[in-house]
């Protein structure tokens, strides 16, 4: 465009590729850019392109030595022959959090564009970024870290002396993801005696020779355009709830009968209007059904953390139920022959969820239909089911770099593949082995199975073969009828049919069929106690304003606080359970909104979690998980509420909408996919979804309108781009996720932000731009003596990480500047939440609440991050978040005052959860029943520790993406 900024011309087309940092060459026809690339991480790495002003695709300039170590800011000698720019020179490939800058992280490096000759210019201690030649060629400025300054230095290209030129700067970006750049690009005077760079919140110039620093005045008004922030009500408890997420449904021989995983059991139910009910009376967990041939019978596998998993088989009219299996282990997918003499599974090894006894002897294994000794057919792959001649056994695995689709005789021999896919996650053969059903991108599509010696592609854009895509908001758990005709699956409690004939349309002239359903309606009672119980002395800290009553007394009955005030002034009814507080002190249940807790992997929920059992412990009433494992985490989710486990309330965001590349990958390219991948997930539960990384502001806004048509809440992932999150902020996000990575903060951030109903979720844990919050804590304090802890987590995740510490001097925890921008913001009127990121489960909550003092918070402000504002993020703060009468019973009690010392908050001596009372020493409930906690899996005497599986174990069917 013109300087008057008239005659603005495209320069490129990029549709994904995000472009940036561009410069100028010096003939003014060509500009040099940094060009953005992803893979299976979502902030990817550079590479430079030069393009003509006038247009075209560009030229690459240079190679990206891997998808994860980044490069960019480009600048072009004034004779044109180089370009130089950072890298990210540390050990590759992969991208690493906090590295240290007092050694290396940035070079800068040097393209001769005559000779294509590529070389190190700048490598030194401190590092070096943003080059900036000057424009006589004999210098070039950058930066570099100093310890705890980032510097502003000047280096004659000619001999490589160099000098600081102003140590004042803002902090750089080195230890973090910098896509856009590592330091605000500056510029040099004409005269090449100045330099005119960004710091602390103004424009300055300093003159090289002698180092005099002046200010240039600047001054921009602005008007910005923001939308209303997405916040919707939400209901915490109803006394009966409807299963969303019914899993592994399968369909008998004759359709008549459907038996599915809902809140841990399984249920059958008669087509097409019978009412669900339990399969057993089973205490054990169940899974994976599967019919006999002629209908009679079921097997599933079970799971007791006491007894391990099984195979069952139960008789569908008796409802007699016999074990199959010959041992103790972990056992996937039954399946039985088209026969039914025999019956296919998987046994696995096992996780840091379920634990590792009795993973040993993994494989494909055959057995007799009624039990008996097993047979190995292989010793990898996942998913197995007998041909039609039972002769073979289908299985996935991989084959060049992608999913596969397998088979192998019953003796092991004569592997091979019929089908690759990079994104399929579910192959599924027709009985008749005519037919493929595979499940790609969360839509499922069929396909013709055909045998010609080699791979077919499973995907959507295959053209050799005919593709059909049957779904509109994706599916899952696809089966096939007997006869090989009607296609099954499901979308949360919706089950799905197709005529597959007909949804091909083959001979062009019939219009294809859409998909008929219909809805299963399983109602299940929420969990609640009954009784009334008096907490009698406690001092209380309600989150009703800033109010604080001493000498206390709260009632509950079930699971609601009817009354509440001061011990004297509130009757205790006489058929109350009395518990003597007095010492203590009270507050509402802590809400972490951004939690990661550990869905298994496998598929099989424990029945005592201990990542669940950690968080509850240590006074965590509710968490949000804003990236899982979707089947698994809203399965569970209705298992709590069931009263089926014991943990939080847990709520998520299941799968985020991710914008990198993997076979969980989200294509948002307009409002109707957006819309589909929302009704995709609001099927099954969630109320709130995650927009993770989507490059462009656009789909990022076509992620909102879908959610606002659907009165659902998104929450961002910014990646550490303090652009992304500026604009997240005016486009009316739910609330920013990770702390914005500039600092400090200025007028500018906290007009904008204040002036919306955006939240701010810093997860000062992981904060972003230097040494992460957790490490300040594993350093400063010896976290393997702390009893609690260690009761509830695996000894060596703790051990790992805790005793042979890093330290660091003091002010080098960066989350410290971090929670006092976050001070900055909240004094304006943002809401500012608690999320522990699942780092350490249960105490990361308290150290997050502590760092918050570090940056200035009060402890009452700092409770009130971690209690109320979460719960209004989440639109719950009608029910919980404080404590009032008519709101849910969610509340902590410790043994001494946190208002005095907010580290007193770990001091806990008992947590109630809708009502129930629990000793956090041993996670025994004590209210108005007495039950006994059953061990967790490495309690056992024979427990093991927390091991890696020899080999790859193969059972891990849930990919869940390495989140940046």
């Amino acid at each position: 465009m013109n300087r008057d900024g008239s005659g603005k011309k495209q320069v490129t087309k990029e549709s994904f590729r995000l472009l940036n940092n561009a410069t100028w060459m010096p003939n003014s026809e060509y500009i040099v850019a940094r060009k953005h690339f992803t893979a299976g991480r979502s902030l990817g790495a550079g590479e430079m392109w030069m393009y003509n002003i006038n247009g075209g695709d560009g030229v690459q300039l240079t190679k990206r030595k891997n998808d994860q170590q980044d490069a960019g800011e480009p600048n072009v000698s004034p004779d044109g022959k180089y370009v130089y720019f950072s890298e990210d020179v540390t050990p590759g490939p992969n991208f690493e959090y906090s590295k240290d800058p007092n050694g290396t992280i940035y070079a800068i490096r040097q393209l001769d564009l005559t000779t294509g000759k590529l070389t190190t210019l700048i490598n030194e201690q401190g590092g070096a970024c943003r080059p900036q030649v000057s424009p006589d060629g004999n210098l070039i400025a950058f930066v570099k870290r100093v310890r705890l300054k980032s510097t502003l230095f000047v280096q004659n290209i000619k001999t490589g002396e160099e000098w600081a030129v102003n140590e004042d700067l803002s902090h750089d970006q080195q230890e973090t993801w910098a896509i856009f750049g590592v330091y605000p690009n500056f510029a040099w005077t004409p005269d090449s005696k100045s330099l005119i760079f960004y710091a602390k919140g103004k424009i300055r110039k300093t003159e090289i020779g002698n180092l005099v620093t002046s200010t240039i005045p600047f001054q921009a008004n602005t008007v910005q355009t923001v939308q209303q922030a997405l916040h919707f009500e939400q209901q915490v408890f109803n006394n009966d709830f409807s299963a969303k997420m019914l899993r592994q449904l399968t369909t008998s021989p004759d359709e008549k009968t459907i038996v599915f995983n809902a809140a841990g059991y399984l249920y059958k139910q008669e087509l097409p209007n019978g009412k669900p009910e339990r399969l057993t009376s089973s205490l054990d967990f169940e899974f994976e059904p599967n019919f006999s041939p002629d209908g009679k019978f079921v097997i599933y596998t079970t799971w007791s953390d006491e007894l391990r998993g099984a195979i069952k088989r139960t008789d569908l009219k008796s409802g007699k139920t016999i074990t199959l299996s010959d041992e103790k282990g972990f056992y996937y997918s039954p399946g039985y022959s088209t026969k039914g003499d025999k019956i296919v599974f998987r046994k696995g090894s096992g996780n840091d969820v379920l634990g590792y006894n009795y993973g040993r002897g993994t494989g494909i294994f055959v057995m007799p239909a009624n039990g008996g000794s097993k047979t190995l057919i292989s010793d990898n792959g996942i998913k197995p089911s007998f041909n039609n001649t039972d002769t073979r056994i289908y299985f996935q695995s991989y084959a060049d770099g992608k999913k596969a689709l397998k088979s192998i005789d019953l003796n092991g021999a004569n592997e091979r593949t019929h089908f690759t896919s990079q994104y399929a996650n579910q192959f599924v053969v027709s009985p008749d082995n005519k037919w493929l059903a595979f499940n790609e991108l969360f839509n499922v599509y069929i396909t013709p199975m055909i045998n010609v010696g080699t791979a077919q592609d499973a995907s959507a854009g295959n053209k050799a073969i005919p593709v059909v895509k049957v779904t509109t908001d994706g599916g899952t758990y696809m089966q096939w009828s007997g006869d090989s005709k009607n296609l099954h699956w499901t979308l949360g409690p919706k089950y799905f049919t197709i005529d597959v004939n007909n949804a091909f349309n083959f001979d062009g002239a019939t219009p294809k069929t859409q998909a008929s359903s219909i809805d299963i309606n399983l109602t299940l009672k929420s969990d609640a106690p009954t009784g009334i119980v008096a907490l009698k002395g406690a001092r209380i800290i309600s989150m009703k304003g800033d109010e604080v009553i001493e000498n206390g007394t709260i009632l509950t009955d079930g699971n609601k606080i009817t009354s509440i005030g001061k011990a004297d002034a509130v009757t205790i009814p006489a058929n109350a359970k009395v518990i003597d507080v007095h010492g203590k002190t009270i507050m509402p249940g802590i809400i972490d909104v951004h939690a990661h807790l550990r869905t298994s992997p496998d598929g099989i929920s424990p029945q005592n979690d201990w990542s669940y059992m950690a968080n509850l412990a240590f006074g965590v009433t509710t968490s949000h998980d804003p990236s899982s494992n979707t089947e698994m985490v809203f399965s569970q989710s209705e298992m709590l509420k069931a009263g089926r486990m014991v943990g939080p309330r847990v709520y998520s965001t299941g799968g985020i909408l991710y914008g990198a590349d993997g076979d969980f990958k989200v294509v948002i390219n307009s409002l109707d996919d957006a819309l589909a991948n929302l009704k995709r997930l609001k099927a099954v539960g969630a109320f709130s979804v995650k927009s993770y990384n989507q490059p462009r502001r656009e789909q990022r806004q076509q992620i909102l309108e879908a959610a606002r048509q659907l009165k659902m809440e998104v929450v961002p992932e910014g990646g550490s781009t303090f652009f992304h999150n500026m604009n997240m902020v005016a486009d009316g996000h739910t609330g920013i996720e990770h702390s914005i990575p500039v600092l400090p903060v200025y007028k500018d951030v906290t007009t904008l932000w204040n002036n919306t109903t955006v939240g701010y979720t810093p997860t000062l844990i992981v904060a972003y731009g230097g040494q992460w919050g957790e490490n300040y804590w594993y350093d400063r304090t010896n976290v393997w003596e702390n009893e609690k802890l260690m009761t509830y987590t695996p000894r060596s995740i703790i051990d790992a990480r805790a005793r042979r510490r890093t330290t660091s001097e003091y002010s080098d925890y960066n989350h410290i500047d971090i929670a006092k921008a976050t001070k900055q913001i909240a004094d304006g009127g943002t809401k500012v939440n608690l999320g522990a990121h699942g780092q350490i489960q249960g105490l990361g909550a308290h150290w997050e609440l502590w760092m918050f003092v570090q940056g200035g918070f009060s402890p009452l402000q700092a409770i009130r991050n971690a209690t109320l504002n979460g719960a209004h993020y989440l639109g719950m703060d009608k029910e919980i978040g404080s404590l009032e009468v008519g709101k849910l019973a969610d509340l902590v009690i410790m043994d001494a005052n946190p208002l005095d010392d907010i580290r007193n908050s770990e001091k806990i001596k008992y947590v109630m959860i809708n009502g129930r009372l629990y000793d956090s020493t041993t996670m025994n409930e004590v209210g108005t029943r007495e039950k006994l906690r059953s061990k967790l899996w490495f309690e056992t005497a024979k427990g093991n520790g927390f091991i890696i599986p020899n080999g790859e174990s193969e059972t891990w069917t849930y990919t869940v993406p390495h989140c940046d």
